[in-house]
């Protein structure tokens, strides 16, 4: 007999529309009734097969659905956590560049601090030693001027 479902529908149909009409009549024929009952009885045997692996077809792709949903949602969720993972990164990097750069700034005010004290200090260390010098030089002339007074030099 044949293998398929539809290789046996396939038979009956031409066994049908081979049969010798009746006389008289268009709808009603002569046919092999032992050869049409054996493809029904094969079409009865093999339908409740064709129909399991129709189910079983069903089920797999009801099954390959739902797998590739769960796949999307995992990739959907991992591109999320990717996502949240670089912002966070770049959050730290905005926060990293702007922490050096109060740090610089504070490093160049401190400079600036001790620049202008370092000239502060230098500038009143040199008055200092001008006053000191002004100082022994007024008392250097006025020890001359009496060592003249008194040699009678009087220059």
């Amino acid at each position: 007999m044949a293998s398929g479902i539809n290789e046996l529908i396939d038979q009956l149909d031409t066994l049908i529309k081979d049969a010798w009409s009746l006389p008289l009549s268009t709808e009603k024929c002569i046919l092999d009734r032992n050869n049409a009952l054996a493809l029904l009885e094969e079409i009865k045997t093999q339908l409740p097969a064709e129909v399991t692996e129709a189910k079983r077809l069903i089920s797999g792709k009801a099954e390959f659905i739902r797998q590739t949903r769960e796949e999307v949602e995992m990739i959907r969720q991992k591109a999320g956590e990717e996502c949240q993972r670089m912002v966070e990164e770049e959050n730290v990097v905005k926060e990293a560049r702007k922490r050096a750069r109060e740090i610089i700034t504070a490093a160049e005010s401190k400079a600036n601090d001790l620049r202008e004290a370092s000239n502060n200090y230098a500038d009143d260390l040199l008055r200092r030693t001008e006053e000191g010098i002004v100082q022994s030089l007024t008392a250097i002339r006025q020890s001359r001027s009496s060592f003249r007074d008194a040699s009678g030099r009087g220059e």
